[in-house]
């Protein structure tokens, strides 16, 4: 469950870099765009609180680009939980709850 974690992030990332080619788009992208943010405003927990590398790798992952992960919808259903209430995908990094 750890790696499934690491790869769909990989994935999704990938994903958003592929769909910003300027061979093709026209229009200007910004790099950092917050106005899709979901509203966490928590700090990840540090990388180094893991020991899993792969583990380790996603929490840094997640410090780097909080914007991108606070705008993508969590399918783990942790949103709609009443114990959780995550607000997005960023959220699940301000706990243990993505290293599980």
């Amino acid at each position: 469950m750890k790696t499934g974690w690491v790869i769909i992030l990989l994935i999704m990332l990938s994903m958003l870099f592929l769909g910003h080619s300027e061979s093709v788009r026209t229009e200007t992208v910004p790099l950092r765009d917050e106005s899709l943010r979901r509203g966490e405003m928590r700090a990840t927990m540090a990388p180094e609180a893991f020991s899993d590398p792969y583990v380790r790798k996603a929490y840094q992952i997640a410090k780097e680009i909080p914007w991108v992960l606070d705008s993508i919808y969590c399918y783990c259903k942790c949103e709609e939980s009443p114990v959780f209430r995550h607000k997005s995908l960023l959220s699940c990094y301000v706990d243990t709850h993505a290293s599980m």
